[in-house]
């Protein structure tokens, strides 16, 4: 008897479907679960899936989605901004003090919210570009540094109308125009619903199709390939840090308007969170890296789940463990089941 051989086509075909289901698994994976949560949370809680609460779960994540394109931005430059969720607190605690202690206006409050954000991209850029720190070490100090100078400038207090400081009463408070940055409307929409599809609109087209944009990926790609191409990449990369410090200001003024007061660590959630929803868009269509339609898919993903949990009753104290899960379950898929990398 002779055996019967397998011929090399007929082994290549089921290799080359199972390649093609885990490319259409690993591309469309991520948004085909979060079809699958919303359409199972519905079913669980009709409410769930109305327009209002849709508008609730974007209006609840829009800070982060603010905040986490900064630091996807800052990501794409081959650096990682960790003093993010410290620059957010920090311009919250500036903007609540311009209003409630020195009497000033919304709009001046606005502008030393964003300059106290470029303050703490100043530090990054000077540690990272000008003294060769390495980004994590450099922007670990900056968060530490600038998370005690918010206790400093407020005394370790929160900051609200009427509150006491130095033995005398406050004689500020919110203005009705600031505080309806955090809880206004534009025709049904919240305000920082808005402000988060502008931003990352603006980010989606400035990573992707323009010339600054295709520099920051080179330079996270390969910075000494790109610096003997002739792209300068300090200023790339001071330029990344300033867009990061910009984008979580604006997430500061969002908040402190939201809050109506300058409640200290307000804005330590804010780190993992935003780093969450930048990471977890590595995994969406596929990208592989960072950007920011992936980071505002992540930002809404994770806040669907939340959520969905919340209106299911299920213990607060879960949360944190669930964006964990969904932060290591993508970068499982971004750097594990990556085509080209399986074994």
């Amino acid at each position: 008897m002779t055996a019967t051989a397998k011929s090399p086509a007929g082994e290549a075909a089921p290799v080359a479907a199972l390649d093609r289901a885990a490319s259409i698994g690993y591309r469309y994976g991520l948004l085909a679960v979060l079809a699958v949560m919303v359409v199972v949370f519905s079913l669980a809680r009709p409410a769930f899936g109305t327009f209002g609460n849709a508008l609730i779960v974007l209006q609840s994540v829009a800070i982060v989605a603010v905040v986490a394109l900064g630091v996807t931005v800052s990501m794409a430059a081959g650096g990682f901004d960790l003093s993010a969720g410290a620059n957010v607190g920090f311009v919250v605690m500036v903007t609540a003090s311009a209003m409630v202690r020195f009497n000033l206006t919304g709009a001046t409050a606005i502008v030393a919210g964003l300059l106290a954000g470029l303050l703490v991209a100043g530090v990054n850029v000077l540690l990272i570009v000008v003294a060769k720190v390495p980004d994590l070490v450099a922007t670990l100090g900056t968060m530490f540094l600038f998370q005690g100078l918010a206790l400093i400038i407020t005394s370790g207090q929160s900051v609200s109308a009427g509150m006491t400081a130095d033995g005398v009463t406050a004689p500020g408070r919110f203005t009705s125009g600031f505080v309806w940055l955090g809880a206004g409307t534009i025709a049904s929409v919240p305000v920082p619903v808005i402000v988060m599809l502008v931003l990352a609109a603006a980010a989606y087209v400035f990573l992707g199709h323009t010339r600054w944009g295709r520099a920051l990926y080179a330079i996270g790609g390969n910075p000494r390939a790109s610096r003997l191409a002739g792209i300068r990449v300090d200023r790339y990369r001071a330029l990344a840090y300033a867009v990061s410090g910009l984008c979580a200001a604006v997430g500061g003024i969002l908040l402190s308007a939201r809050l109506g007061r300058g409640d200290v660590g307000a804005g330590d959630p804010y780190l993992l969170q935003s780093v969450a929803a930048a990471l977890i868009g590595f995994a969406v269509l596929g990208a592989n890296r960072p950007n920011a339609l992936g980071t505002l898919v992540g930002a809404v993903f994770v806040g669907v789940m939340i959520s969905g949990l919340t209106m299911l009753n299920a213990p607060y104290y879960t949360q944190t463990f669930v964006q964990g899960a969904l932060l290591v379950g993508s970068l499982v898929m971004s750097y594990t089941l990556t085509p080209g990398r399986r074994r």
